[in-house]
């Protein structure tokens, strides 16, 4: 253990009244990930999955999904590592089909030396895509996992199932922690139904601080909006500076990064940021505090190894996909990961 912390410590010289002091802080990323389409190559019964069939349109064979999973294994284990040697504490995950591929997923060689488990509860989207989350045992502590159902809102809709929202609480540096993984629906649906799901998912967030106020809680996941969008900074009230984040807020640090232009996925030549980690105040360091006694917000990034890009053609510059327009590109996914870090003054 004293050679986990210790490979987690980071120096940070404090521009304060104590200009040559130096404190040592453990450092702690969280993470996520649109998988794209990790599929299996078997049917599940129930779901629309025959497009991931070796007979299916995209002929997904083992070959395919064995080099999928070690792209996105890959990826997944280099996130956070620029600052922390063991990457990721958790990382939330969307677009996986089933524990079968994340049991597939943890036991790939860069996640499986670290010791990496998954949380997951099959849910009833009807493509058969769900959320999941990776935790490394050594610095994350499970306590509960629920999936909270997406409940449609308008009568004509109650035979549509989508994507639930699953809600992990459990303890990071000796403090509660609770991850809620989100993939609302997508864009071929109007505004209203992310919008809902932003209610909902305040709803669940505003009962975790009512059991435990001191609960920090991580909003994160596919959001198919980006934090300029009324569900976002409206609905789930995530704001764009710590000063405007108040009781009931949250804070989104994607917000501005978005305006100056860089996003997580390209469509037709434009950037959209929506793949975000949001948090509750309790994680912010307000009034330009630097007290780090607990478990407070640093920075955050978006991942842009090299590898995840096109380099040629088309769409030199955009994620690399699995697959584009019918053809295998032996890619990693449309989307980008992003990662926080949090810190913690070390004892």
């Amino acid at each position: 253990m004293k050679k986990l912390f210790s490979l987690l410590t980071f120096f940070l010289l404090l521009a304060s009244g104590f200009a040559n002091a130096q404190k040592q802080y453990n450092v702690y990323a969280i993470g996520f990930y649109n998988q794209e389409n990790l599929f299996d190559t078997c049917h599940d019964e129930g779901k629309r999955d025959y497009d991931f069939l070796p007979s299916g349109s995209y002929q997904w064979n083992g070959l395919k999904y064995k080099h999928k999973l070690a792209n996105m294994s890959r990826a997944l284990a280099d996130m956070g590592t620029n600052v922390s040697p063991l990457g990721c504490a958790v990382i939330g995950l969307s677009e996986v089909e089933n524990a079968r591929v994340l049991t597939d997923l943890v036991n790939q060689e860069p996640l499986k030396k670290r010791g990496m488990k998954f949380c997951h509860i099959e849910g009833p989207d009807r493509r058969g895509i769900d959320c999941g989350l990776l935790y490394n045992p050594a610095l994350f502590t499970v306590r509960d996992v629920k999936l909270v159902p997406y409940v449609q809102e308008l009568a004509k809709d109650s035979t549509f199932f989508t994507r639930g929202f699953l809600t992990v609480s459990g303890t990071m540096a000796d403090e509660h922690v609770a991850i809620i993984v989100c993939h609302w629906p997508s864009r071929f649906s109007v505004g209203f139904y992310r919008e809902s799901a932003a209610r909902q998912v305040k709803v669940v967030k505003d009962s975790l601080l009512r059991e435990d106020p001191k609960t920090k809680i991580f909003v994160m996941g596919d959001m198919n909006d980006d934090p300029t969008d009324a569900s976002m900074h409206k609905y789930l009230s995530a704001k764009e500076e710590i000063s405007m984040v108040g009781e009931g807020d949250m804070y989104n640090p994607w917000y501005n990064i978005l305006k100056q232009g860089t996003g997580t996925l390209s469509y037709q030549g434009a950037w959209n940021l929506f793949d975000q980690i949001v948090m509750t105040p309790n994680v912010l360091n307000k009034n330009k505090s630097r007290d780090f006694s607990e478990l407070k917000f640093w920075k955050n990034q978006i991942c842009r190894f090299p590898y995840l890009f096109q380099t040629t053609g088309k769409y030199k510059g955009t994620p690399k996909r699995t697959t584009a327009g019918g053809v295998w590109l032996d890619g990693y996914s449309d989307h980008l990961p992003v990662v926080v870090y949090l810190l913690k003054e070390k004892k």
